[in-house]
């Protein structure tokens, strides 16, 4: 059964207690607790002990038992031949009482057995329980023990021993059957409908633990199956920039159509490339060619990505600008064209916002001005999650008749599908928020209430519970 140590032991003293109270000529009480099939292991719970002087209860286990924990299996005490035959393997296995009314005569005094010793006046009652309430569907697929003649115990019983009480009285004032064993007995089968109770209690509560762990658990696996799906998403993101890039690029080459004598950052590449390309002499320190080369790498990466302006003046001044400062200082190969490569370097940093120069734009007479100052906009950018009305107005721009760009179907037939992917995240995030939300509160998820934007158990009014 699944009871508490300590709520075991409060329910003892309390069947030992009322049984002394009752009982003015009962001196002792112990009460021992029988496990689970097969073992069945009895083990003495608590004993109280009625004081000569005042009357007073005192508890505890003061004297050494077989039963003491962790006490016996049914291996140990059951019927054997060769060893004593002891009350408690009778009430065990029959599920009876046991009176030791005449001590010197009673057949299952172990001291008398042993020492010829024998045990005070005593009787012990089983405590019993239905066995489908202790082991519910399990009942007809246990293991049972087996008595000392290999036949097993309690099969055809209703009942299990869950307990057994032991009461000791002063000599001569007990008898079989007399008003003492039955209030012992009727007593034992209210603390077997106590223990049944607390059994189901912590059985309940422990079912409850599991419940709420499994829900926990589920809410975990779910909000990190969710995390990782968006995180997933997030390529449409890219995706969607990705095109908006290609928007971008196609601007700046109108810009250099119609103001061909511009500086831009691709004539600027060209010359640091030219001037990149004269090799450093042997006698360079180590490194220095392939740092060349490296810088060469990120130069081409630089002319043929059309990156947001400020992303672009980082890469000039954190890759770029400090690759050529190393150059300098370590060979003297570009001593004759230092102040042009600072120079350079700094009409790169702004040649990479040329295109969101008004002036410019102006002067891109051969389209159409809404044309020009819708493009611009829309090509220098960042799409990010709370800019998705932004794509609407990237496929009006797309639909517009004087937009002569290559793939421009393709790159509308993209952005369109993208647009619904993009419409979908915020759905499925809520949804999915409020399906975990309603596993942690143990509550049924209401698929109307979400389409009425009626969570459960949340105000629609209110802020929304991230994935958690």
């Amino acid at each position: 059964m699944i009871i508490d140590d300590d709520i075991l032991e409060r329910a003892c003293k309390d069947m030992i207690e009322t049984i002394l109270l009752c009982l003015r000529h009962a001196t002792k009480g112990t009460i021992y607790r029988i496990g689970l099939l097969p073992r069945l292991q009895a083990i003495r719970v608590t004993s109280g002990i009625r004081s000569n002087s005042n009357g007073e209860i005192q508890w505890g286990l003061p004297e050494t038992s077989d039963y003491n924990y962790p006490g016996k299996s049914w291996e140990e005490y059951k019927d054997k031949p060769g060893r004593p035959r002891e009350a408690m393997a009778w009430c065990v296995e029959k599920g009876k009482s046991w009176t030791a009314d005449d001590p010197p005569q009673d057949s299952r005094s172990v001291g008398l057995q042993l020492g010829n010793e024998p045990e005070d006046y005593n009787h012990m009652e089983p405590v019993l329980i239905k066995k489908s309430f202790v082991y519910g569907d399990q009942a007809d697929y246990l293991e049972h023990p087996l008595d000392f003649r290999g036949n097993p115990i309690w099969r055809d019983c209703e009942n299990v021993v869950v307990a057994v009480v032991k009461i000791h009285f002063r000599p001569g004032t007990l008898k079989r059957g007399d008003d003492s064993t039955r209030i012992i007995k009727k007593l034992s089968r209210i603390l077997g409908t106590e223990l049944l109770s607390v059994h189901v209690r912590e059985t309940l509560s422990e079912a409850q633990k599991e419940l709420a762990r499994q829900r926990l658990q589920s809410c975990n696996v779910l909000a990190h199956d969710l995390r990782n799906t968006l995180i997933k998403l997030g390529f449409i993101f890219s995706a969607i920039n990705a095109e908006i890039s290609f928007l971008r690029e196609q601007w700046e080459s109108q810009i250099a159509i119609a103001v061909p004598e511009i500086e831009n950052k691709h004539v600027i590449l060209d010359r640091l490339n030219q001037l990149l390309a004269q090799c450093p002499p042997a006698d360079s320190p180590p490194g220095l060619a392939k740092l060349c080369q490296t810088l060469l790498n990120e130069q081409h990466e630089l002319a043929e990505l059309a990156l947001m302006p400020g992303i672009g003046e980082k890469w000039v001044s954190g890759k770029i600008q400090p690759k050529w400062r190393k150059l300098l200082m370590e060979s003297t190969q570009w001593d004759s064209s230092r102040e042009e490569i600072n120079s350079l370097l700094g009409r790169l940093r702004k040649a990479v916002w040329l295109g969101t120069d008004e002036k410019l734009a102006g002067k891109v007479e051969h389209l159409p001005e809404d044309l020009r100052n819708i493009w611009p906009k829309i090509a220098y950018t960042d799409f990010t999650a709370d800019k998705v009305a932004l794509l609407e107005d990237i496929l009006k721009f797309l639909d517009h008749p004087a937009l002569d760009i290559p793939h421009k179907q393709q790159t509308k037939k993209v952005l369109t599908s993208l647009k619904a992917l993009v419409e979908m995240i915020p759905e499925v995030e809520e949804r999915a928020n409020r399906i975990i939300l309603s596993l942690k509160n143990g509550g049924a998820f209401d698929p109307a209430g979400f389409e009425n934007n009626r969570g459960p158990g949340i105000d629609p009014s209110g802020p929304q519970p991230p994935i958690s």
